[in-house]
This record gives C-alpha cells, structure tokens and sequence, in this order.
C-alpha cells in the first residue's frame, strides 16, 4: 500500500457516475414498481451505500477510511436510454474517497441489472466513472459537463 501517514488530515469528497441501459419498457416498470423483485430503486440505493462502505475487502491495496457521507441517487433518464446513477462520498482523511464513490456506482448498478435481468436481458452497466475530486494536494476536479448532486430535499 501506499504510506499516507505523513500526508495531512483535510476534507474530502468524490462524486462517480453510472448508466444502465433499459428498455423502455423496462424504465416504465421501474418507475411504477412494477418489478417482480420489488422497489429496484432503493434496493440499488441501499446496495451502493453498503458498496462504498465494502470497498477496501473489494480492491486490493485501498485504504480502509473512516466515511462520513455516502449517498446513492438514481433516476430514470429516458434520454439516456436507461437509470442514471450518481454517488457521493465524503470522508476527513489522509487520502481520497474516489474508490468509495466509484464502487457504490458500480455496485448500485448491478444490483439494478439483477433487478430487471428477468425482465430485461439486454440491460447493461456502463459508463462508470469518477465525475468529481475534491480535497488534499491536488484540489479539485471535475469531468467536463459534470452536474451536481441534487440537492437533498429534492432527491
């Protein structure tokens, strides 16, 4: 693993994103919870937060951090074509919380493939990337066309 100790204690955020691509009529269902298996939504949600707080077993040499915020927001974007996925994850540490926020991305999302997977055989997990780093050395950056969380009363 990488030493951090010496590096300072300061706020830190990331925000990753994930696309599952649905058929329309698959969208419909998950929007009316009409899915056999129940609420795909917040079984997603619940998958991902429990993802982030997983993510050092799951990938070699991470570093375990203390978490103080990990939220999971998804929404059907017909648009899109599918459920756009978009975690945050917030920590005061010695290093960053990328690998937290991607996880949950990732793990939401396939929850919600296994949601619909009955259903739909087509449905696919893409797109999962990191949209946004904040604190320590490097500062902040953001994807371009990044779009900010939600507010929480609005989720």
């Amino acid at each position: 693993m990488v030493d951090v100790g010496g590096k300072p204690v300061t706020a830190r955020r990331a925000v990753a994103s994930a696309l599952v691509t649905l058929a329309p009529e698959t969208m419909d269902r998950i929007a009316e919870g009409r899915l056999p298996k129940g609420d795909a939504l917040a079984v997603a949600r619940i998958a991902g937060v429990l993802a982030a707080k997983q993510t050092p077993s799951l990938i070699p040499l991470c570093h375990p951090i203390p978490l103080d915020r990990v939220r999971v927001e998804l929404e059907v974007e017909r648009a899109a074509g599918g459920v756009r996925i978009l975690t945050e994850a917030r920590t005061h540490a010695s290093t960053g919380v990328e690998m937290e926020a991607l996880t949950a991305a990732a793990v939401a999302g396939l929850a919600l493939v296994d949601m619909v997977k009955g259903l739909d055989r087509e449905a696919a997990l893409t797109e999962v990337r990191l949209e946004l780093k904040e604190g320590g050395k490097s500062g902040r950056w953001t994807r371009e066309g990044f779009r900010e969380l939600p507010p929480e009363d609005e989720a």
